[in-house]
């Protein structure tokens, strides 16, 4: 089976599918598409709402993680950039073919407008294009159920870290 390319994966919702009955702004549309590199700083007033990283540091973590396929998706309305999505492909023994989510923030004025929706719905289409698995994702307690709402459930392995000193 041939998947399409993943550069022309676009996605357009109508926000008037995706949101819930009492939300206004009826009849606007999202639309999701990759942040080109050139875009990126376009995306770090957003994705500094949910990480803690001045401009410099955000795009060089893109940089770098864009070398192992971390992409940035962008949800607009209107032409603006109103939430952003990190994501990667990857492959483990464990869970074998799978795209993870790293990041997925909507900006504070456009939280309800089914960004977020569209935002995981991207991520789901480019999952099944890539012919992988599954979408795995970690998720900040209080967004636990918003993915709880888009049919996530826990995984039974939860993640763990160790922080390691650094050398000086």
């Amino acid at each position: 089976m041939t998947a399409p390319s993943r550069a022309s994966l676009v996605v357009a919702f109508s926000i008037d599918a995706l949101r819930k009955p009492e939300t206004p702004e009826v009849g606007l549309m999202v639309s999701v598409r990759r942040v080109l590199p050139s875009e990126w700083p376009q995306a770090f007033p957003i994705i500094s709402q949910l990480r803690p990283l001045d401009e410099e540091e955000f795009l060089s973590r893109v940089r770098r993680q864009s070398y192992s396929g971390y992409e940035l998706v962008g949800a607009y309305r209107d032409g603006e950039l109103i939430g952003v999505m990190g994501m990667r492909p990857v492959h483990t023994l464990a869970r074998g073919p799978h795209l993870h989510v790293d990041d997925l923030v909507v900006d504070a004025r456009a939280r309800g407008s089914g960004a977020g929706r569209a935002l995981m719905s991207f991520a789901e289409a480019d999952a099944r294009a890539r012919e992988m698995t599954a979408v795995f994702l970690d998720a900040r307690q209080e967004a636990i159920p918003f993915y709880e709402r888009e049919n996530y459930v826990f995984h039974p392995a939860p993640s763990m870290k160790k922080a390691l000193a650094t050398r000086s």
